[in-house]
């Protein structure tokens, strides 16, 4: 629901922090509360939307100037109804809209110049719900991972639990979301193996049986010592458990030959690039001390 709401008294037009603190405190006063509630009670409240990106420095947001209203996340406690349960307007002084948004699951909120702020992956998903045009969604979405501010997996997590998914140019910016982070985790994959002094393996190759069925694709694999590293994208959304269950059947293949599968997630990777490169150095070092894995065939992926 929107709303407007009063600044405080000025000369000229007013500043983009007097509105988004002018949005923050309406959604905490008893003005917004819903009925029933303790006058006076803190609400907890934080900006989100493009607001909130715009805070986050998103190049793809339009500025806060520019936003014709400020989106404000407050607890779903019901709304306000009733012809007593808003304060009236005062005559003679400048508004602001401010959009309400309510919602079941707060997100810890991040401060950002003094002010709340929903993270990152919360403040795309209700950004990209009122957004109809689908090259918006896509550079909001793609600059999120290139631009270094989390991954893809949060962002289709709260994209999946908004339901938003399922409108075709949402959709198609997710694909180009995960293309992009498929991309830059690769890129940290390389990292690993010639920043920690790993031997060379074959890169994004496929492996079948001689005469045999294919096995699937791994990302790496060294064949003298039979290991193999996968990284591990998955995404909650449609489709996830068949992704899961083919997941499992080519690790268990590939072990049932005797090939050393090391699965590593784009976070760990972004996190943690040293550790993953001593578990992956481990695996290699312990091949010679196991039973030497069946010959299978390298392909290019």
């Amino acid at each position: 629901m929107t709303h407007e709401v009063p600044l405080p008294p000025r000369t000229g037009l007013p500043t983009s922090e007097e509105r988004l603190r002018a949005a923050l405190l309406y959604a905490q006063s008893d003005a917004a509360a819903p009925p029933g509630a303790r006058p006076g009670a803190p609400r907890l409240a934080m900006i989100t939307g493009l607001a909130a990106l715009a805070l986050h420095c998103f190049s793809a947001a339009p500025s806060l100037l520019d936003l014709e209203r400020i989106d404000v996340l407050v607890p779903d406690l019901g709304e306000p109804t009733g012809p007593g349960a808003r304060a009236p307007l005062p005559a003679g002084c400048a508004y602001t809209s401010a959009h309400l948004m309510r919602t079941r699951i707060l997100p810890e909120p991040e401060e950002i110049t003094g002010l709340p702020v929903a993270p990152v992956p919360r403040a795309l998903a209700d950004a990209v719900a009122q957004l109809a045009d689908a090259e918006d969604v896509r550079r909001l979405l793609i600059e999120a991972v290139r631009g270094g501010y989390c991954g893809p997996e949060p962002v289709v997590r709260e994209l999946t639990r908004a339901r938003l998914l399922g409108l075709p140019h949402v959709a198609d910016a997710v694909e180009s979301l995960l293309a992009e982070g498929r991309a830059l985790t690769e890129g940290l994959l390389y990292e690993m193996v010639f920043g920690h002094g790993l031997p060379d393996p074959c890169w994004n190759v496929e492996l079948l049986v001689p005469g045999g069925p294919h096995l699937g694709a791994v990302d790496a694999y060294w064949p003298d010592q039979a290991v193999a590293v996968e990284i591990d994208a998955r995404t909650p959304r449609a489709g996830a458990e068949a992704a899961w269950d083919a997941c499992t059947h080519k690790r268990e293949s590939l072990e049932l030959l005797g090939i050393t599968v090391v699965h590593v997630t784009p976070d760990k990777l972004r996190d943690s690039l040293a550790q993953q490169a001593a578990v992956v150095r481990t695996a290699l070092m312990a091949a010679c001390e196991l039973e030497p894995a069946e010959y299978v065939t390298v392909l290019p992926r």
